[in-house]
C-alpha cells in the first residue's frame, strides 16, 4: 500500500493537524480502537458513514448491523470507496480494508457476515464520520 498513489495525500504534519491522536493512530498507523468505545457503533439512524481523513462516503447505513464484536460492521461498502490488502500482522493473516481515496486504515472484513454479502466489514468507528440522512 505504501508505494500506492491515492487521489488524496497529506503530510504527515498534516494528517497529524486534521486527526485526533486516536484517529491517527489507528488510521495512519494501522491500529485498532477498543471494542465498544465508539458511539456509531449504536448509530441506527439512515445516512451514510464517510472516511474521517478524506470525508470519502464508504457505507450506507443500510448495510450496517450489529455483529456483536464491539465495532461498527457492515454488510458491504459503496461501490468503489475501498480498497483491500492482506494483512500478516499479529501472528495471522487477515484481510485489511483501507479507504481507496486516502489510503487510511478503516478495519478488516471477513467472510462471517450475514446475507445478502456473507461479510462482515469490521470498521474501527473513530475512522468514521456520519451524516444522517435529510
Amino acid at each position: 500500500m505504501d508505494a500506492h498513489a491515492f487521489p488524496v495525500t497529506r503530510t504527515d504534519a498534516e494528517w497529524r493537524q486534521r486527526l485526533t491522536e486516536e484517529q491517527y493512530y489507528i488510521m495512519r498507523q494501522h491500529g485498532t480502537e477498543r471494542p465498544g468505545s465508539c458511539a456509531l457503533l449504536h448509530e441506527k439512524r439512515p445516512g451514510t458513514f464517510s472516511c474521517a481523513g478524506c470525508d470519502t462516503p464508504l457505507f450506507g447505513a443500510t448495510l450496517k448491523f450489529e455483529s456483536g464484536t464491539g465495532w461498527p460492521s457492515f454488510n458491504d461498502p459503496i461501490q468503489g470507496a475501498v480498497e483491500t490488502t492482506t494483512d500478516r500482522s499479529h501472528g495471522m493473516t487477515r484481510t485489511e480494508v483501507h479507504c481507496a481515496t486516502c489510503g487510511s486504515h478503516l478495519g478488516h472484513v471477513f467472510p462471517d457476515g450475514p446475507p445478502p454479502t456473507g461479510l462482515r466489514y469490521c470498521i474501527n468507528g473513530v475512522a468514521l464520520n456520519f451524516t444522517p440522512e435529510a
